[in-house]
């Protein structure tokens, strides 16, 4: 079984455009690729977990939305980085779907694909959501103060395992904290 770091997209890895809605728009964060390949290296599989609630809610298409991906996905090949797959929501909240974080449809999904230790893994996003996701599935959590990161610190009810001000920050704790 393999382990892997599931990975928040927006205010996570790129800069949070509240809809994201054009593949030139992606902000990818300082450090996040040195960070990344650095996992990479030491055998983790990167996984993207992301709600897209934009698509029910007719601000993008699906079409509009795999191209952004594949930017995305672009980007890091660019910079010699691997990410293994990408796992979207495209639903609206009230859908009360399985695979919208915190549900586990998308965890299970990639742990069933990959044959991921779900406790081997960790999660790494900027809110509660993303914590409780994690907490879920029963992996390791870490809130990052990027995007909405700090206004959620504020208020959570479910604590993370760790708490980091970036991405980056967060990948050097879990590489001090490898078992």
């Amino acid at each position: 079984m393999d382990r892997a770091v599931f990975l928040d997209r927006d205010g996570t890895v790129i800069k949070d455009a509240h809809y994201l809605s054009h593949p030139g728009k992606i902000q990818i964060y300082k450090g996040v690729i040195p960070a990344l390949k650095k996992l990479r290296g030491k055998g983790w599989k990167i996984i993207i977990g992301t709600n897209q609630s934009g698509v029910a809610r007719g601000y993008l298409s699906l079409e509009t939305l795999a191209e952004i991906h594949e930017n995305l996905l672009s980007l890091f090949r660019k910079n010699d980085l691997k990410i293994d797959e990408i796992f979207f929501c495209p639903h609206h909240p009230k859908d009360r779907c399985h695979c919208r974080k915190p549900n586990l449809g998308i965890l299970l999904k990639a742990a069933h694909k990959y044959r991921l230790d779900l406790k081997k893994c960790v999660v790494v996003g900027d809110k509660e959501s993303d914590i409780l996701w994690g907490k879920n599935g029963k992996t390791k959590t870490i809130l990052v103060l990027t995007g909405k990161g700090k206004k959620s610190r504020a208020h959570l009810k479910t604590q993370p395992d760790h708490i980091a001000s970036t991405l980056p920050h967060a990948v050097q704790w879990m590489l001090n904290h490898e078992s």
